[in-house]
């Protein structure tokens, strides 16, 4: 049965209670540096279900394993060598890797979503790296939010969205990324983007030298992220947009903010992308609501990473 009043502060108490509910196959929402996840032991298969059932997420949509680091990574997948030298660049931190299970690695096939392979990243956060060792498991979680929808970056956007369906939320306060984590693959040698996030290509390629853009086959996804409507608002969401329709909210960045518009939110009135990524999420939200007609984006550089922040509002704007 699930608590009542689940919100706790994440402290060491409430981490080892939130490890007791991982391991008795209960779902718990817990922050990393990127977004909110919610999190399963990852050999559980009733378990990992759970997950998919409680965000109305289609199975055939891969899940992240969160480990503590390369070593516990390694038990899980094969390593290739240049998948060994990103992770001992970039881990613990926001980049997924996506790699081949390796052969009775004890989880659960539904992370996989019928692949091969599994996605693995070692969380920098403090809390998720408490509850990663308290748990003794991996811990299968995707963002703590119902399918498509914005992804959470504060404790209060998972108790809105998911409310009683999760046994516990740890609170470790607004989230320092706010983007999900970029996610890559290595294959015959060279390196994929198969999602963009606050490690960007320009980072990735110092170590793996040129980076690809991955395609994913419709409906055969290698990893999260890459459906094409996702981090979908309510409202209607327009892209590029120098004047505003009547009734409209804006989502403004620097100096480009649509003229007209009901209300606007300035990602960063600076002009800095790392501000501007950590405000996407949370302001998409304020603006998300029934005052509107509709949401107006304002052009975002398409550079470092612009180009994750144009990926997240491309697949937004999709309905």
């Amino acid at each position: 049965m699930k608590q009542s009043g689940n919100n706790k502060h994440a402290d060491g108490g409430s981490i080892q209670a939130a490890a007791a509910l991982i391991r008795a196959g209960q779902l718990v929402a817990f922050p990393t540096e990127t977004v909110y996840g919610l999190g399963a032991d990852a050999r559980n298969d009733h378990a990992v279900a759970a997950i998919f059932a409680a965000k109305g997420r289609p199975q055939f949509n891969p899940l992240i394993v969160h480990v503590r680091d390369l070593a516990a990574a390694q038990v899980l997948a094969e390593f290739d060598p240049l998948s060994v030298q990103l992770a001992e660049y970039f881990w613990p931190g926001p980049l997924t890797l996506v790699l081949p299970r390796r052969a009775g690695c004890g989880l659960s096939l539904l992370v996989s979503a019928g692949l091969d392979t599994v996605a693995l990243r070692a969380p920098a956060h403090p809390v998720a790296q408490a509850l990663l060792s308290k748990a003794g498991c991996p811990i299968a979680a995707p963002s703590a939010n119902l399918s498509g929808r914005i992804s959470p970056t504060t404790a209060a956007h998972v108790r809105a969205e998911l409310g009683g369906r999760v046994a516990i939320v740890l609170d470790g306060g607004a989230c320092a990324v706010g983007l999900e984590s970029t996610v890559v693959q290595v294959r015959d040698g060279k390196c994929f983007l198969l999602r963009p996030g606050s490690i960007t290509r320009e980072q990735i390629a110092l170590i793996a030298g040129a980076v690809e853009t991955g395609a994913d086959a419709p409906g055969a996804p290698r990893s999260p992220g890459q459906l094409a409507s996702h981090y979908a608002p309510n409202l209607p969401l327009r892209l590029n947009v120098t004047l505003a329709r009547p009734g409209e909210a804006a989502l403004a960045f620097a100096r480009n903010i649509p003229s007209g518009a009901a209300k606007i939110c300035n990602l960063s009135p600076g002009g800095d992308l790392n501000e501007a990524a950590a405000n996407l999420f949370t302001m998409l939200r304020e603006l998300d609501c029934s005052s509107f007609t509709g949401i107006a984006v304002a052009s975002i550089p398409v550079h470092g990473l612009g180009e994750a922040i144009n990926d997240r509002l491309v697949r937004a704007a999709a309905r």
